[in-house]
Protein backbone atom coordinates (compact mmCIF):
# COMPACT_ATOMS: atom_id res chain seq x y z
CA UNK A 1 0.00 0.00 0.00
CA UNK A 2 1.61 3.39 -1.01
CA UNK A 3 -0.45 6.70 0.11
CA UNK A 4 0.71 9.96 -0.56
CA UNK A 5 0.39 12.15 2.16
CA UNK A 6 -0.51 16.54 1.62
CA UNK A 7 -1.43 18.72 4.43
CA UNK A 8 -3.89 21.06 3.35
CA UNK A 9 -5.74 24.05 3.72
CA UNK A 10 -8.93 23.35 1.97
CA UNK A 11 -9.22 20.31 -1.27
CA UNK A 12 -12.57 18.82 -3.33
CA UNK A 13 -12.75 16.42 -5.68
CA UNK A 14 -15.20 16.51 -8.43
CA UNK A 15 -16.81 13.79 -10.69
CA UNK A 16 -18.15 15.80 -14.01
CA UNK A 17 -18.71 18.78 -12.34
CA UNK A 18 -20.07 17.37 -9.21
CA UNK A 19 -18.34 18.02 -5.88
CA UNK A 20 -18.23 14.78 -4.39
CA UNK A 21 -15.97 15.18 -1.11
CA UNK A 22 -14.64 18.14 0.44
CA UNK A 23 -12.65 19.14 3.53
CA UNK A 24 -11.59 22.12 5.17
CA UNK A 25 -8.15 21.36 6.74
CA UNK A 26 -6.36 18.36 6.82
CA UNK A 27 -5.27 15.56 4.75
CA UNK A 28 -5.35 14.96 1.17
CA UNK A 29 -4.43 11.08 0.58
CA UNK A 30 -3.69 9.50 -2.55
CA UNK A 31 -4.51 6.08 -1.82
CA UNK A 32 -2.81 3.23 -3.92
CA UNK A 33 -3.36 -0.66 -3.34
CA UNK A 34 -0.98 -2.88 -4.92
CA UNK A 35 -1.97 -7.05 -5.03
CA UNK A 36 -0.28 -8.28 -2.12
CA UNK A 37 -2.02 -5.61 0.41
CA UNK A 38 -3.75 -7.09 3.27
CA UNK A 39 -6.34 -6.17 5.92
CA UNK A 40 -3.19 -5.56 7.75
CA UNK A 41 -1.65 -3.33 5.82
CA UNK A 42 -5.00 -0.96 5.88
CA UNK A 43 -4.88 -1.12 9.62
CA UNK A 44 -1.05 -0.08 10.24
CA UNK A 45 -1.09 2.56 6.83
CA UNK A 46 -4.61 4.33 8.77
CA UNK A 47 -2.94 4.12 12.55
CA UNK A 48 0.10 5.73 10.95
CA UNK A 49 -1.84 8.26 8.90
CA UNK A 50 -3.95 9.28 12.00
CA UNK A 51 -0.74 9.52 14.42
CA UNK A 52 1.63 11.43 12.30
CA UNK A 53 2.67 14.68 13.71
CA UNK A 54 3.12 16.67 10.77
CA UNK A 55 1.35 20.23 11.90
CA UNK A 56 3.32 22.83 14.05
CA UNK A 57 2.18 23.40 17.63
CA UNK A 58 2.60 26.58 19.10
CA UNK A 59 6.57 26.44 18.92
CA UNK A 60 6.37 26.05 15.52
CA UNK A 61 7.47 22.46 15.57
CA UNK A 62 5.76 19.69 13.51
CA UNK A 63 4.38 17.94 16.78
CA UNK A 64 1.01 17.43 16.39
CA UNK A 65 -1.57 15.09 14.46
CA UNK A 66 -4.32 15.53 12.41
CA UNK A 67 -6.65 14.58 15.39
CA UNK A 68 -4.69 16.76 17.44
CA UNK A 69 -6.07 19.69 15.33
CA UNK A 70 -9.50 18.43 14.57
CA UNK A 71 -8.66 18.57 10.92
CA UNK A 72 -9.98 16.18 8.47
CA UNK A 73 -9.49 13.82 5.42
CA UNK A 74 -9.88 14.10 1.60
CA UNK A 75 -9.09 10.18 0.30
CA UNK A 76 -8.78 9.62 -3.22
CA UNK A 77 -8.01 5.91 -4.79
CA UNK A 78 -5.18 6.12 -7.09
CA UNK A 79 -4.26 3.20 -8.73
CA UNK A 80 -1.40 5.30 -10.75
CA UNK A 81 0.88 5.48 -7.79
CA UNK A 82 1.73 2.03 -9.03
CA UNK A 83 2.97 3.12 -12.19
CA UNK A 84 6.03 1.53 -13.33
CA UNK A 85 7.66 3.49 -15.77
CA UNK A 86 11.06 1.69 -15.67
CA UNK A 87 10.75 0.73 -19.52
CA UNK A 88 9.33 2.59 -22.02
CA UNK A 89 7.38 5.46 -22.15
CA UNK A 90 3.87 4.26 -21.22
CA UNK A 91 3.46 3.28 -17.35
CA UNK A 92 2.97 -0.47 -16.84
CA UNK A 93 -0.14 -0.88 -14.15
CA UNK A 94 0.64 -4.70 -13.48
CA UNK A 95 1.59 -4.10 -9.59
CA UNK A 96 -1.79 -2.51 -9.06
CA UNK A 97 -4.47 -4.28 -7.29
CA UNK A 98 -7.17 -5.38 -9.37
CA UNK A 99 -10.21 -3.13 -9.06
CA UNK A 100 -12.51 -5.53 -7.11
CA UNK A 101 -9.76 -5.90 -4.17
CA UNK A 102 -8.53 -2.02 -4.12
CA UNK A 103 -12.19 -1.23 -3.34
CA UNK A 104 -12.37 -3.77 -0.47
CA UNK A 105 -9.07 -2.23 0.78
CA UNK A 106 -9.60 1.26 0.17
CA UNK A 107 -12.88 1.06 1.76
CA UNK A 108 -11.64 -0.83 4.67
CA UNK A 109 -8.99 1.97 4.93
CA UNK A 110 -11.41 4.62 4.82
CA UNK A 111 -13.44 2.75 7.93
CA UNK A 112 -10.33 2.27 9.81
CA UNK A 113 -9.75 5.82 9.80
CA UNK A 114 -13.42 6.97 10.44
CA UNK A 115 -13.11 4.72 13.61
CA UNK A 116 -9.56 6.59 14.29
CA UNK A 117 -12.06 9.51 15.00
CA UNK A 118 -11.33 11.40 11.94
CA UNK A 119 -14.04 12.53 9.60
CA UNK A 120 -13.13 11.10 6.12
CA UNK A 121 -14.60 12.74 2.70
CA UNK A 122 -13.89 10.32 -0.53
CA UNK A 123 -13.41 10.92 -4.31
CA UNK A 124 -15.79 8.12 -6.31
CA UNK A 125 -13.46 4.88 -6.74
CA UNK A 126 -12.53 4.12 -10.26
CA UNK A 127 -14.30 6.91 -11.34
CA UNK A 128 -12.45 10.17 -13.43
CA UNK A 129 -12.04 12.79 -10.67
CA UNK A 130 -10.78 16.35 -10.49
CA UNK A 131 -8.73 16.89 -6.70
CA UNK A 132 -8.16 20.67 -6.07
CA UNK A 133 -6.28 21.33 -2.72
CA UNK A 134 -4.36 24.20 -1.23
CA UNK A 135 -1.48 22.35 0.19
CA UNK A 136 -0.16 23.75 3.19
CA UNK A 137 3.77 24.40 4.08
CA UNK A 138 3.92 22.29 1.45
CA UNK A 139 4.33 19.24 3.47
CA UNK A 140 4.03 16.18 1.21
CA UNK A 141 5.07 12.59 2.44
CA UNK A 142 5.02 9.33 0.86
CA UNK A 143 4.30 6.53 3.06
CA UNK A 144 4.19 2.62 2.29
CA UNK A 145 3.24 -0.67 4.17
CA UNK A 146 5.73 -3.36 4.39
CA UNK A 147 9.27 -0.46 4.32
Amino acid sequence: MKIVVQRSKQAKVTVQGETVGEIAHGYVLLVGITHEDTASDVKWMADKVSGLRIFEDDAEKMNLSILDVGGAVLSVSQFTLYGDCRKGRRPNFMAAARPEQAKELYELFNEQLRAAGLTVATGRFGAMMEVELVNDGPVTLILESGA
